[in-house]
């Protein structure tokens, strides 16, 4: 599916970006807020308007007497875009829509799929998925993939990408996944797109200028998030904390879970069937809560007093009840919050494991509409 492309003005990307962080809102609220003057901003609703990327709600309360004042808001059929990764054993598939509803959310068991086997199964998802929402018709933003490793390159053409996925290291990636989809692909580092996620769907975005979130997948990795802007770093190494852990030694992630219940005798390969697998080895899990929780303890520290973030967010392919319980730990420690300033928590996701996909399904919508995109 050939993405269409979006030509918007600064002064339009940042009524757009007001509007969704902000919520819907009457055009002398948003001309008042943006400082621009009614004209101006009559000019600039018009024109998202007529494509299609705003709409006017129903007034909320109408006046007794006079017009009503008629907000305008984030307009879900202005587009809708894709996104996908592989976790251990699970690839999953998300559709959102430009407003960042969720229209589709998939998730199959499948191997270790090279680039060109990924794209063919993506791109009959995704077509499968258009057809089953009635989307087709409809203006597609684009893809996005939510990739485990650092990028190599300042524009991202290759990647580090973990051993488990044979194939993805070191290889033109963007190029080999742009000629396969027939369309420009978005790629991101699987924390950053998580962080994004969760920045857009749960509603940090009105709340907080600032998102760490932790992520427990392949390795450990995080993503940060600056007034909207995704911080990458000098060669878009920002978040790289599994670097912080030697190399031969196990480090907090679902794939050091895995291996210490398989060395406990659990036959588990993936996160696909966990609760069902590990009946049995609670102790097991419990003891790897105890060691991540100190080996994290520092990690948790470190961003706090790096970045002064509202919370500290986990995030994990892991099942929730997992998480959550890494997280009461963490919390039961004294983590060294500001004194001055109402104490944070670290907390998890509500997307779960679904959060890396939908962040790569936002990636086309925050690169055509954010203020500042790189």
């Amino acid at each position: 599916m050939k993405a269409a492309r979006l030509h918007l003005l600064s002064e339009e990307k940042r009524l757009l970006w007001h509007l969704r962080t902000k919520g819907a809102m009457p055009r002398t609220e948003l001309a008042l807020s943006l400082q621009v003057s009614n004209s101006a901003l009559t000019k600039l609703s018009h024109n998202l308007i007529s494509l299609g990327l705003v709409e006017e709600r129903a007034a909320a309360d109408a006046p007794a007497r006079g017009r009503p004042t008629v907000p305008l808001g984030i307009a879900a059929t202005g587009g809708f875009a894709a996104g996908a990764t592989v976790h251990k054993g699970v690839l999953e598939i998300a559709l959102v829509d430009f407003a960042g509803g969720v229209i589709a959310l998939t998730s199959e068991q499948v191997g270790a799929p090279d680039p060109a086997e990924f794209a063919d199964i993506l791109e009959q998802r995704i077509h499968a998925l258009s057809v089953q929402h009635r989307l087709l018709g409809m203006r597609f933003l684009g893809i996005g993939v939510g990739v485990p490793g650092p990028a190599m390159t300042r524009m991202g053409e290759r990647w580090h990408t973990v051993m488990e996925l044979p194939g993805w290291r070191d290889v033109p990636l963007r190029r080999l996944l742009d000629e396969a989809l027939g369309t420009t692909v978005l790629l991101e580092n699987d924390a950053k797109a998580a962080a994004l996620a969760e920045y857009y769907l749960d509603g940090t975005a009105g709340k907080a200028a600032t998102v760490v979130l932790i992520l427990l997948g392949y390795g450990i990795g995080a993503g940060v998030i600056e007034e909207g802007r995704l911080v990458r770093g000098e060669f878009g190494g920002a978040g790289e904390i599994g670097r912080l852990y030697p190399g031969d030694a196990p480090r907090p992630s679902t794939l050091d879970l895995l291996s210490v219940l398989r060395a406990a005798g659990c036959p588990i390969e993936s996160v696909a069937r966990f609760d069902e697998l590990t009946a049995g080895y609670a102790d097991v899990i419990e003891g790897w809560l105890e060691r991540a929780a100190g080996q994290l303890e520092g990690l948790v520290n470190g961003a706090i007093a790096w970045f002064d973030p509202d919370d500290i967010v986990f995030s994990s392919p892991l099942p929730e009840w997992v998480v959550a319980r890494l997280a009461a730990r963490l919390n039961a420690l004294p983590l060294r919050w500001p004194e001055y300033r109402a104490r944070g928590q670290v907390r998890v996701s509500k997307l779960g494991g679904s959060a890396i996909a939908l962040g790569a399904a936002l990636l086309p919508i925050h690169a055509a509409t954010a203020l500042v995109y790189q």
